[in-house]
């Protein structure tokens, strides 16, 4: 999908590319990629400022981790889009003509794609949010190359490899494509990779996913099988407004970091090689278990001077 995250990403003109550092692990940039906002922190943005704001060559906007989202699709919207009609479940190889009709519903104007607008009516004829896991599913299995976009290719070829040729067939066939997902690992993996390349801004050339948009697709995919340390590494990255940037081989490497350590950090070994900002985390984390014992022993300090 496309133009519409546009506005809310940030250019990525400045960021490093990881293949070409020297050290084994990968290293974050030294400068910001981005320059970090002054106004409100990133957890504090409303929805109806990061949809309304299509400022994207000037101040970059922080992308919240609870609606950023709703970027598939613009807050206005044009009322030519049309519904699709409604049809039947394919019995059996799907109708050539159908989804070719199906897609010509939702297509642009102007382009022979379906853009933010047709997108957003198709997720409603789907009866499903724009920012549902299914919604991302569906993307990975049309293997869609950017945000709010859907060329016919995509589009017509995606849908035949599912078997659908009607939103009836679709709305039937998504739960099951999700419980596939929940059930192979390998599934699961191939949709996690797909996400980080779907956030990118292809049309930049983007090749480090901005940290805010890595937070709300980390917490997308892992709709299914969260790991027990998401919540933590979370946490960490919202208190580091100065990690601009994910590379590839961070979202990557996040999979296995997350069921190798699962909720018990001692076993990480940081002689590995992690990418650093793993390292950092895990200190992050240990600093924190150590202020926290601290605090528990003033109280218990406090308490007993007050008993005795």
């Amino acid at each position: 999908m496309g133009n519409c995250w546009n506005c809310c990403k940030e250019p990525d003109q400045s960021a490093p590319d990881p293949a070409t550092q020297d050290c084994n692990k990968e290293e974050m940039p030294e400068a910001p990629l981005y320059p970090a906002p002054s106004h409100v922190p990133a957890s504090t943005a409303p929805l109806d400022t990061i949809l309304s704001n299509g400022n994207h060559l000037g101040a970059p906007t922080e992308i919240t981790s609870a609606t950023a989202i709703g970027r598939f699709y613009p807050s206005t919207r044009r009322t030519t889009t049309r519904s699709a009609p409604t049809m039947g479940i394919s019995d059996s190889k799907p109708s050539d003509l159908k989804v070719n009709s199906l897609f010509e519903s939702y297509k642009d104007e102007q382009d022979d794609v379906i853009l933010a607008e047709g997108i957003d009516q198709f997720c409603k004829d789907l009866s499903v949010p724009p920012d549902d896991f299914k919604i991302l599913v569906l993307a990975w299995k049309l293997n869609a190359e950017q945000m709010c976009r859907f060329t016919r290719g995509e589009f017509v070829n995606g849908l035949k490899a599912i078997k659908c040729d009607s939103i009836k067939a679709i709305q039937s066939r998504l739960p099951e494509l999700v419980e596939e997902i929940e059930q192979s690992d390998e599934l699961f993996k191939d949709l996690y990779r797909f996400a980080f390349k779907f956030g990118l801004d292809v049309q930049t050339g983007q090749r480090i996913l901005p940290t805010s948009m890595a937070m709300v697709l980390w917490r997308l995919v892992f709709t299914v099988r969260e790991p027990t340390i998401l919540k933590r590494w979370l946490n960490f990255l919202e208190n580091h407004p100065a990690i601009r940037g994910i590379p590839k081989d961070t979202w990557n490497m996040f999979l296995n970091f997350s069921e190798h350590v699962e909720n018990d950090l001692s076993c990480y070994d940081d002689n590995e090689a992690w990418p650093c900002l793993f390292d950092d985390f895990v200190e992050y984390e240990n600093d924190q278990a150590n202020q926290n014992i601290s605090k528990d022993k003033e109280r218990e300090c406090d308490e007993f001077v007050i008993k005795d």
